[in-house]
């Protein structure tokens, strides 16, 4: 797979591509690009209504309604790079049929159109956090892997997803509950203190969300960028150093059970679309 992504032809390709499809998503759209900021904070001023003020969802610091921006912008581009990642493939079943290069590029373009949007929306949380008088640490030279760790988990489900999507159309409704069910179980919207005396079938519910690599990365994200002090890392819960490579560990499997499986797929995608 990298060898022909450092071929400069596929290069070219996958540039043209993220170029059409930013182009394509504002097509018509009277505030255009400004939408990749506008949504997220709209969805933002929605739960800081309901969950903090209303539901008292907070983790009691001043600093939690940024926590609660960044991690409704992490979720917005994981969503976003998983269900456009899914589709790809037969959204461009066209380009498929005329051109032959390596076919992950297709979604490898869709995943770097939403981590555009990502950047744009990293850019609004630093200029709140700028103006709230945030400080930044020397932790924040540890967002790139975060981001990476985050970017390769959507990929690696994008490619299982579009090559079981190019067979079974139905993958997208299961996938639509899936989704729901993780961001509930992650962290997001409320603190983990909130479930901080809560077990499930007598084992902490803390110890099962920081098992998944969704409240792994979003956690560290949050902790690294905003508050060292007051989010709470699986590095810092679990003195187990091999528990806590669980969610990355289950990236890794995720990523190169993706990768097998489109490999071995591809090459029948043109005949099946």
């Amino acid at each position: 797979m990298n060898r022909g992504l450092l071929d400069k032809k596929n290069q070219v390709l996958l540039y043209e591509l993220v170029k059409t499809d930013f182009k394509l998503r504002y097509q018509g759209s009277f505030i255009g690009i400004l939408w990749s900021v506008m949504k997220p904070l709209m969805l933002f001023a929605v739960m800081y209504v309901v969950f903090v003020k209303f539901l008292r969802f907070t983790d009691g610091t001043d600093t939690y309604p940024l926590v609660l921006l960044l991690g409704i912008s992490l979720w917005t581009f994981f969503t976003e790079a998983t269900n456009v990642g899914m589709q790809s493939i037969v959204s461009r079943g066209d380009i498929l049929r005329k051109i032959n290069f390596p076919k992950y590029i297709i979604i490898l373009s869709s995943m770097v159109s939403a981590l555009i949007g990502l950047a744009i929306n990293l850019c609004v949380v630093l200029v709140f956090m700028l103006m709230s008088g945030v400080q930044l640490t020397s932790n924040i030279l540890f967002l790139p892997i975060n981001i990476i760790q985050l970017f390769i988990l959507a990929f690696g489900l994008a490619l299982l997803l579009s090559t079981l999507y190019v067979r079974f159309r139905d993958i997208s409704h299961i996938w639509d509950v899936v989704m729901q069910i993780l961001f509930y179980a992650t962290p997001i919207i409320y603190p983990l203190s909130q479930i901080a005396n809560t077990k499930v079938m007598g084992v902490a519910a803390q110890d099962i969300t920081m098992i998944l690599p969704t409240t792994q990365i979003i956690q560290d994200i949050r902790h690294n960028l905003i508050s060292p002090e007051n989010v709470p890392t699986v590095w810092q819960m679990q003195t187990n150093i091999w528990v806590a490579l669980i969610p990355v560990t289950i990236t890794i499997a995720i990523f190169a059970v993706g990768a097998i499986v489109f490999k071995i797929s591809s090459k029948k995608f043109a005949e099946n679309l």
